[in-house]
């Protein structure tokens, strides 16, 4: 079988790897836009068991990112000079360009060369491979061809954010929230090595037509949100690559596939970044791709297979996403609350954790609140 990959990100470069490891003899071809060091963005988090869902088939692939990623066991916030924090809900992190390399080079040991600066402007350019696998991100291509046919839908959130990186280490993901005379800004802040971070600012449309950020640069854009979290930042500076201001992204396909063409990861679905699982889900889509392939015997009963198995598990994600950014949407109310309600308010903002499973999960956070609200 001939696969096209269109996309040199995680869930592109893992189903290359994978299906060749799996079956040497397929010719697959991964075309990506970018240089092989180029990405955007820092670190990438997942929660604490994240490569638990890899270890059972794939454990030398664990081997060589487990190593190389940073680990925590709570959650800070901090909220007018305060702090809280969550036990319980540990994290692990890595730098995005460090897990491209190490996917890049997984890639190369079976058998697969990307090919880099290389554009793919329509899927008509591959009209000679059995498969398509398009794996082209946000803005994907194939997604845009086949807009119609695959019900796709594309909307954003209206809070702005910026990702920055910067050379102060934090011990825990960290949620700093700041109330200043023109408005209310939230940082997500968390190492992904020895001696960097993610920072990650966000702030409502009334904050950011407040400060005039469209008409500002990206470097005075950064000096301000320096100034703003200068306190977090104890004078480290924020770094920028392509640190713009933008709206989240939500992607959404009715139809996962149309004829030989199939999305997987952000092409397909987006999950806000407040929950932290994108590039897991690429990865996992990667997966349960492949194994919908070697199950059926032709290609549209695989596809139909692969959508059928692995819509539902990823529906319930994408929706605890929407209602995690909905919290996120009115931060500034939720500001307004004490520190233990406004961590109660925070913790429990998906849906997916009630007070039961809060008190087994983080009994020293559960401790603090019962004593704080007189229920001790």
């Amino acid at each position: 079988m001939r696969i096209a990959v269109i996309g040199g990100g995680p869930g592109g470069l893992y189903f290359a790897y994978l299906w060749k490891k799996r079956h040497p003899d397929a010719e697959i071809d991964l075309f990506e836009q970018n240089a092989a060091g180029a990405t955007w963005g820092f670190g990438v988090v997942f929660s604490e068991q994240a490569l638990d869902f890899l270890r059972a088939d794939d454990p030398e692939t664990v081997d060589a990112i487990a190593p190389q990623m940073e680990s925590w066991k709570n959650i800070t916030l901090n909220l007018r000079g305060e702090s809280v924090e969550i036990d319980g809900v540990g994290f692990s992190s890595i730098g995005r360009l460090k897990l491209l390399t190490i996917l890049q080079q997984r890639v190369r040991s079976v058998g697969v060369t990307p090919r880099f600066d290389t554009v793919v402007q329509s899927v008509d350019q591959l009209s000679g491979y059995d498969l398509i696998v398009a794996a082209d991100g946000l803005n994907s291509m194939a997604r845009r061809n086949f807009e119609s046919a695959l019900g796709a839908s594309v909307s954003q959130s209206t809070n702005k954010f910026a990702w920055y990186g910067t050379t102060k280490t934090f011990a825990t993901l960290s949620q700093t929230f700041v109330k200043t005379d023109r408005g209310s800004f939230n940082a997500h802040h968390y190492r992904y090595a020895k001696d960097m971070s993610t920072f990650l600012v966000e702030c409502d449309t009334e904050t950011w037509s407040a400060y005039g950020f469209a008409d500002k640069t990206i470097e005075e854009s950064q000096a301000i949100c320096e100034q703003v979290f200068a306190a977090s930042l104890d004078g480290h500076p924020l770094i920028s690559n392509k640190s713009v201001w933008r709206n989240f992204p939500w992607i959404w396909n009715e139809r996962w596939s149309h004829g030989n063409v199939v999305l997987i990861g952000d092409a397909l679905h987006s999950a806000h970044f407040s929950i932290g699982s994108g590039t897991r889900l690429a990865i996992e889509d990667a997966i349960a791709l492949t194994k919908a392939l070697e199950a059926e015997d032709g290609i549209a009963a695989a596809l139909e297979r692969y959508e059928s198995e692995r819509k539902p598990i990823v529906k319930k994600l994408v929706t605890a996403a929407r209602t995690s950014a909905d919290w996120y949407e009115h931060f500034p109310e939720h500001m307004k609350l004490d520190l233990m309600d406004f961590a109660y308010s925070y913790i429990t903002r998906s849906g997916r954790i009630d007070i039961a499973r809060l008190r087994a999960m983080s009994p020293a956070f559960m401790a603090r609140y019962d004593a704080a609200k007189g229920q001790a």
